[in-house]
């Protein structure tokens, strides 16, 4: 009922379905489980990412950006809905894919595009239930006209499934191959398709990288295998449910094959854009949907992938849900700039709402970067605070919490005392302030209280 009511809405108030101008391409990347500091435009420096330092260089990065929290599944919920994890009603990794999904009744990111006219296409891990199921709530039915990848979250953590899912039905993996670079090729297509048509296009890129198992091409794996040869006896492991998940030998090797990959398949999408004459009237956006892993063999210490921030993925230190965000788009977002402007993972949606002036969906709680985007510091609207949430279990129980708001940065973790950071002064949380200030404790969690809504089971 609510998705009705999102687009009578749009014709009772005589939003246009298309602005005026023509329509931005929107191109989104979230990669999976990839660190603050794995870039190196954010300061990696064992490995090289050209094409993705391509964003900065040529557009804008954002140092104080977050994911919607520290997991997968919730962490896309938020950016799906646009609503926080005090408010959204997946704050954990469920197990299962059913109590994963979305709940058909939302209006989500991909929705909007489609009232607006756009062809949308997704490629990659939904990450939000199974998407193969008919009847079931999976990416086709939540607004995309196509989706190519793995048919569910958990048989993701491999790269050499035996199926994939295209647009709803189950093939055959050719010859068990990396279907990685079959789910990019088919994004790199519908790119191409639409373009030919002159049809605006949404080419959501959820890709698996650099998350669970750390497969890679062939070729590039035995090229880092040369590069770190000292991790040769090192073999990593991971499950991928009723799926064979191949061991990695020397898996610092296959994390380093797996960017160069996505690196290279990064640049060719950006030459893509010029070749087919639509490079300027095209936003390309790269971030991740929480902080680095530790499974398959992956060691994000070696890499120092949370960038010196504190923490890892499943915390809700810096290092777990601070993200990159990379925005380029030629003629519009200033080239070589950067922003400090504290945002997350809930301002997509209001974003697109305004890029293609459409209403924000209710319940969404998210801020509009556009302004930011466009330069425009003194029109950008400011988060009073920001609140995440991370459940565990089957009823979602609250694991952890944490509020950012200005400098200050509150962490909560059940059965630790309250913890206190200046997130400008000490953005590596090494000095807990909190019994140093007790009325920034108690204000922070007042601010918890407002908010976060109770899950049933909570209450």
């Amino acid at each position: 009922m609510r998705r009705i009511c999102y687009f009578v809405t749009i014709l009772l108030t005589g939003a246009s379905l298309l602005p005026a101008e023509a329509p931005p391409n929107v191109i989104l990347i979230v990669a999976d489980d990839l660190g603050y500091g794995d870039l190196s435009s954010y300061g990696q420096t064992k490995l090289s990412t050209p094409n993705i330092d391509r964003l900065a260089t040529e557009g804008l990065k954002f140092t104080n950006h977050y994911s919607g929290n520290t997991v997968c599944s919730p962490s896309r919920a938020v950016l799906m809905m646009g609503i926080s994890s005090g408010r959204n009603y997946l704050r954990g990794n469920l197990r299962g894919e059913i109590g994963a999904a979305l709940d058909p009744a939302r209006t989500v990111l991909p929705e909007m595009f489609k009232a607006a006219g756009y062809a949308t296409g997704a490629y990659g891990k939904w990450g939000l239930g199974n998407t193969h199921l008919s009847g079931a709530p999976n990416p086709t039915t939540h607004g995309f006209d196509e989706f190519v990848g793995w048919k569910s979250q958990t048989i993701a953590h491999t790269y050499h499934p035996s199926t994939y899912v295209d647009t709803g039905v189950e093939k055959p993996n050719p010859e068990q191959g990396y279907l990685h670079d079959l789910i990019m090729d088919r994004a790199m297509q519908f790119v191409q398709r639409n373009a030919a048509s002159e049809t605006p296009f949404f080419c959501y890129i959820p890709t698996a990288v650099p998350h669970a198992a750390m497969h890679a091409p062939t070729e590039l794996h035995e090229k880092w295998r040369k590069v770190f040869p000292q991790f040769d006896d090192k073999i990593g492991t991971y499950r991928a449910g009723e799926e064979d998940c191949p061991d990695v030998q020397n898996p610092i090797a296959g994390f380093a094959a797996m960017l160069e990959n996505l690196d290279n398949q990064v640049g060719a999408l950006l030459d893509l854009l010029v070749e087919l004459g639509i490079d300027e009237n095209t936003i390309v956006m790269f971030t991740s949907d929480n902080g680095p892993h530790r499974e398959g063999g992956h060691d994000p210490v070696f890499w120092n992938s949370s960038g010196g921030l504190r923490g890892h993925k499943r915390d809700m230190h810096e290092g777990g849900i601070r993200a990159p965000l990379l925005v380029r788009w030629p003629g519009t977002v200033a080239a070589g700039t950067v922003t400090h402007h504290i945002s997350s993972f809930q301002d997509y949606v209001p974003t697109i709402a305004e890029l293609l002036q459409l209403p924000v969906p209710r319940e969404v709680d998210g801020l509009s970067m556009l302004p930011t985007l466009k330069g425009d510091a003194l029109a950008q609207a400011r988060h009073p605070f920001l609140y995440w949430e991370f459940c565990k279990g089957p009823e979602q129980q609250v694991f952890a919490q944490a509020v950012r708001a200005g400098p200050w940065k509150a962490y909560l973790e059940v059965g630790q005392p309250r913890r206190l950071y200046d997130g400008d002064a000490d953005p590596f949380e090494q000095r807990d302030l909190a019994s140093h200030r007790p009325d920034l404790v108690q204000l922070m969690e007042q601010r918890i209280a407002i908010a976060r809504q109770p899950l049933p089971s909570q209450m």
